[in-house]
Formats: C-alpha cells, structure tokens, sequence
C-alpha cells in the first residue's frame, strides 16, 4: 500500500475512534441535543407557518411545544388509565413464576439432593440482601425518574432555543465554510430538514395508522385493555426491527395470563401478520417514502453501534441521523464515497408493494 493513502486510512480510523469516544462519554449532553435538534426540524414548519400568519415569534416558537407536551402528557394519561387491568395481570404472572420456581426447586431436591433450605442459602449467597439492598432499589428508581424528567424539560429548552436562534444557528454554521461553498451549505442544511421532517412526521402518522389497526385487531381477538397493548405495540414500533415483535410478544404473554384460549392467540398473531403487512407495504411507502436512503448492511450495523454506544435511545435516533450523515457526506467531496457506500441505489419497484400504493395514490 502508498504510504499516502496507509497514512489516510490511519487517520480516518483514529478519527471514527475519536467519534466514538467522543459520543461514548458525552452521552448525558449529546443525546438530549440531539433528540432536540430532530424535534426542533419536525416542528420548524408549524412555527413558520404561526409567524407567516403574524403571530409574536416566540410565542409562534412556543406553541409547537405545548402541542407536542399535551399529545405526550395525554399517551401517558391513556396508558395509565388502560394499566389498573394490566397491573392485575402483571400480579398474577408473577404468581405464576412464583408456582413455577416453587417447582424447579421441588425438582432441584428430588434429583440433586439439594434441599429447599440449602438452595435458599446458595441464592443468598450471590445476592445482597437487608434494607440496603431495598433503599439501594428504591435510590436508582428515583434517580431514574429524575434523570428523565431533566432530560425532558433539557430537550424541550433546547427545541425552543433551536427554533427561536434558528437564524443565528445558520448563520454560524454558513461563517465556517468558504464563500465558494455555501451554497452547498444551505443544500445540506435544506435537505437534512427536508429528510427528517418527511421521515419523522411520516413515522408519527403511520404510529397513529398501527394504533388503530393493532386496537381494532387486539378487539376482535378479545385481548383484555386492547387498547393498552396496541398503543405499547405502536410506540414500540420507534425502535427498529425488535420493538414490533418484543410488544407482541408481551401481549401474548399477557393473553395468556389472563387466561386467553387458542383463538384469542391465533387472533393476536393474525393481527401481527396483518399490521406488518399493510405497514410495510402500504403506510411506509405512502407516509414515510424512501428519504432516508440506507442501505441495509449500514441500518442494522448502525443500530447496532447506537445501542452499544447510546443504550435505546441510540436506536431511535440512529436511522434519521444517519440519514443526515449520508447527506453531509454526499455533499463534501473527500466524503462522497463513504455516502455512496452507505447508501443504495434506488430501483423502480415493480413488484407488488408498488401495486398496492398505486392503487391508493390513484384514488387522491
């Protein structure tokens, strides 16, 4: 290999090592930002439209947020009010767990000898028990709840500041770049907008679209607080690929708790089959499109990395940033191959997903 480019591949590796790092331990200050800054694009285009029509700029800046506050604080008033019957069933799985380790110990005795008491022993041997160990419980729940109450109201200031700055933000990042480039700037700027607003505003309708469906499907299968259940399958649906599956696996769980029979199960996995079709076939292609061109060797190694270096909340920002990468990438020419890498061409579609769009598109 030239030495040049054993010198580039060095230092593009120690800079994808920096990035990481750099994501890694400032995750308490980056992820809150970056949360905000997605926000902040989703509802730049209601601001705007508030300030077209006259309205005060940062009341015009304001009222974006206390809608996305009100819908969020009324899904937290509808899963709480659904819980009470959930919370029942939670009890009665935990009493089954209850019988069933009372089983495996009865097992443990009779074939190894074992005796209940000194299974007991052996447990408490590798667990801390005392009032130390309840209070040290009860200080990581209440930090817990304190961290994401900070967080919240972190995003939220910084949605408001985004949005109201906006103009000095952009004028900021248009100063670092030559005069020859800032056109290309302003093309970057304009379609991360474009990709994150198509990409998360499509994604909240076709939430809303899984709601109804998985409502409707859970209803029929006679499901107990199908509501509930078809509201934690939607939002699940953020996190990529595991979140649809891991809320269907809890609502079959939970029908079984409660005592459901074969059809009601049957109903429940007919009702996942379904909503995965019509969303993969139907709701993504019409309400969330093709914005975020990734390619799936990038999607999945991406989420991969947010979770390692961001835990869950890595995995729902993955993919829309990545999308903002790409397009950074595709517009800086050092960059473009890594762009063309992570991406993937486009093909015309000509097979049944195109079908059934197109008979929906016909009709507007």
């Amino acid at each position: 290999m030239h030495p040049d480019k054993l010198k580039k591949a060095v230092l593009i590796l120690l800079l994808l090592v920096l990035v990481v790092v750099i994501l890694k331990f400032g995750q308490p200050f980056l992820m809150p930002l970056a949360f905000a800054g997605l926000l902040s694009m989703l509802l730049l285009p209601l601001t705007r439209k508030l300030e077209g029509k006259g309205v005060n700029k940062a009341i015009a800046t304001i009222l974006p947020i206390l809608m996305l506050v009100i819908f969020f604080a009324g899904l937290i008033a509808l899963l709480a009010w659904q819980a009470s019957g959930v919370t029942d069933s939670a009890s009665k799985l935990e009493q089954q767990f209850s019988e069933k380790y009372q089983q495996v110990q009865a097992f443990v005795s009779d074939n190894l000898g074992i005796s209940a008491d000194k299974q007991k022993q052996m447990m408490k041997s590798q667990q801390s028990s005392g009032p130390g160990k309840l209070v040290g419980t009860i200080s990581k729940i209440v930090a817990g709840i304190g961290g994401l109450a900070t967080n919240t109201l972190l995003v939220l200031v910084y949605i408001f500041l985004m949005i109201y700055l906006r103009k000095y933000i952009k004028r900021f990042i248009l100063r670092l770049v030559r005069n020859d480039q800032k056109e290309n700037a302003i093309d970057i700027l304009r379609q991360s907008q474009k990709v994150t607003q198509k990409y998360l505003g499509g994604y909240a309708v076709m939430i809303v679209g899984l709601w109804i469906m998985y409502g409707i499907g859970f209803s029929i299968a006679g499901v107990k607080n199908a509501i509930f259940f078809a509201v934690l399958c939607g939002i699940l649906e953020i996190i990529p690929f595991v979140g649809n599956l891991a809320g269907t696996a809890l609502t079959l769980v939970m029908v079984l708790v409660q005592g459901g029979d074969t059809n009601a199960i049957i109903g429940v996995v007919i009702t996942y089959g379904l909503v995965q079709f019509i969303q993969s076939y139907i709701l993504e292609p019409l309400v969330v499109g093709s914005e975020v061109n990734i390619n799936p060797m990038f999607t999945i190694g991406g989420l991969v990395a947010a979770e390692i270096v961001w835990g869950v909340g890595g995995m729902v920002l993955a993919i829309p940033l990545m999308g903002v990468t790409k397009i950074v990438f595709d517009h800086i020419d050092p960059l473009k191959p890594f762009g063309e890498f992570m991406g993937e061409d486009k093909k015309e579609d000509t097979g049944l997903k195109k079908k059934i769009t197109g008979l929906f598109r016909s009709k507007k």
